[in-house]
């Protein structure tokens, strides 16, 4: 059986069947591990690790600690809370008509970004007239449609992580602040820290951003200090926003105060901080990797719930739920009917009734001719999110 226990809890002799911290670098070789000394327990707690899993059935139990299955039980419940909530109504073009603007969009923001890291890498300074630039063509598809270029941002290769990374944080946080009406020079302004909050990765050894192995303690304090390489890349930009100068120096500060670089604790830590610190381990989370696979957008959603308390800004977390949708775009979801689809746009009307490409049925165990359902208009039902790997199918071929 697997429980959930706090670091405090953890004893020499128990067996931790997950660390629970997707989106952290550690220095062990697997999830798993047994418990045979404090020093253990100290080495995990140092990660700024807060609770694990153990198995009780390879190791010692403790009275009293949720099982993994009633953990998942009071995640559904906060999740139903949120579905309740009505999305924002919003006008917005057809879906079909606004992705064909953004696929050229992101060609030309990926490439830009490219271009940017590459001069960044070589000792030049940013050109900002070039991020306002690509910023705004972005701007202008998210008012338009918003979910094209999030549907666009989930294609990604993984080996080009890192430009396709800050595409996505930057159309994610301009997303997030378009949810929270900010003005349309706040949203850029957050945006362009979107789009540079890992620019700092160029001062990076190249073989330590690729590595699969797991990071040795120097190697991982080498990677964190890209937050300070982006800090002061970003800072130096001429006329650059403070606000963004935040999103790219705090993404990854956590609420306990256990983030970096600088170890701010709840309010010292700015709304566009806890922002991004929320949309930087969502989309990592759901990105291919050299040495990571992505998880369902949903999963991921559920995992961000979960820390909530620990990491995040809890009020933060229920609104980027909201913004994005109970089932987010590139989700793998089961219909009741026994279909299987991706989705590719959120309601305006249900968070629970997103529109979906249908490919697959489960009854007749065959593909079928792709088609488009919007389930707020028919009488589908979806009964939850699925794994793309059980039924051998890649989300990303659907998407686009």
């Amino acid at each position: 059986m697997h429980k959930k226990i706090k670091i405090e809890q953890l004893r020499p002799g128990m067996f931790i069947h997950s660390l629970n911290c997707g989106w952290m670098h550690h220095p062990f070789i697997s999830g798993q591990i047994k418990i045979n000394s404090d020093k253990d327990i100290e080495k995990i707690a140092e990660c700024g690790i807060k609770e694990v899993y153990i198995d009780t059935d390879k190791g010692l139990d403790i009275e009293y600690a949720p099982t993994e299955a009633e953990v998942k039980q009071e995640i559904q419940a906060g999740m139903k809370k949120i579905s309740a909530l009505k999305p924002g109504n919003e006008n917005r073009v057809p879906f079909n008509e606004e992705v064909i603007r953004a696929k050229e969009i992101k060609k030309e923001a990926k490439q830009t970004v490219q271009n940017i890291m590459e001069e960044v890498r070589l000792g030049k300074q940013v050109q900002m007239h070039r991020v306002d630039h690509v910023v705004n063509e972005m701007i202008n598809s998210i008012f338009r449609n918003k979910d094209a270029l999030m549907c666009l941002g989930m294609i990604k290769q993984k080996d080009d992580y890192t430009f396709f990374h800050s595409l996505s944080v930057c159309v994610l946080m301009l997303s997030f602040g378009k949810y929270f009406g900010y003005s349309p020079e706040l949203i850029h302004t957050i945006g362009v820290g979107g789009l540079l909050h890992d620019i700092g990765k160029m001062k990076v050894p190249v073989n330590l951003l690729n590595k699969k192995e797991p990071l040795s303690d120097v190697e991982f304090m080498m990677l964190k200090e890209h937050v300070e390489y982006s800090d002061l890349i970003v800072s130096q930009v001429p006329g650059i926003p403070e606000t963004s100068v935040l999103v790219a120096s705090q993404h990854h500060e956590r609420l306990d105060g256990k983030g970096y670089p600088k170890g701010l604790r709840g309010e010292d830590i700015s709304m566009y901080g806890r922002m991004a610190a929320i949309v930087d381990v969502y989309d990592a989370m759901t990105s291919r990797r050299c040495y990571q696979y992505a998880m369902e957008p949903a999963e991921v959603l559920r995992k961000i719930f979960e820390w909530r308390k620990l990491y995040f800004d809890e009020g933060m977390v229920q609104h980027f739920i909201r913004c994005v949708g109970i089932y987010p775009v590139g989700t793998l979801v089961s219909l009741e009917s026994g279909l299987l689809g991706v989705v590719i746009e959120s309601s305006a009307q249900n968070l629970l009734q997103p529109v979906v490409r249908i490919m697959y049925n489960t009854n007749s165990g065959r593909f079928i001719t792709p088609y488009v359902a919007d389930i707020s208009r028919g009488t589908e039902r979806i009964e939850g999110y699925e794994s793309p790997s059980q039924w051998k199918i890649d989300p990303q071929d659907y998407l686009s």
